[in-house]
């Protein structure tokens, strides 16, 4: 049975950090392609950030692109992290892990991913 579990946000002031971890069961990381989501409040899901070992290719979204570094243990953690630095408060929301069988990056839609976590909140205050 496939489950990822995400753990890791909380409530930090602008300029802060945090790290996101999903751990996956069910199957191994290195086979899937995986991915970061955000959900701001009222605002629809975005990809964030994604990345695949196969091909050891990595996507972000423009917004994120040199604050964020999203990377993942292949060893007996099968885990998937995201490094978020220098947040902003715009980078409030629920954040999600997700997975498809896949060894190249999709396009960061939620419909091209089959598997998701239950998401942890990120709160950045100014």
């Amino acid at each position: 049975q496939v489950q990822l579990v995400e753990s890791g946000g909380g409530s930090v002031q602008s300029g802060g950090s945090l790290r996101l971890s999903c751990v996956a069961s069910g199957f191994t990381v290195r086979h899937y392609s995986m991915a970061w989501f955000r959900q701001p409040p009222g605002k629809e899901r975005e990809g964030v950030a994604a990345l695949t070992t196969a091909r050891d290719a990595a996507y972000y979204t423009d917004s994120v692109k040199g604050r964020f570094t999203i990377s993942q243990d292949n060893a007996a953690k099968n885990t998937l992290y995201l490094q978020m630095n220098s947040l902003k408060p715009e980078d409030t929301a629920l954040y999600y892990c997700a997975a498809v069988p896949a060894d190249y990056i999709p396009i960061l839609t939620p419909s091209n991913f089959y598997y998701w976590g239950q998401g942890t909140q990120v709160t950045v205050s100014s």
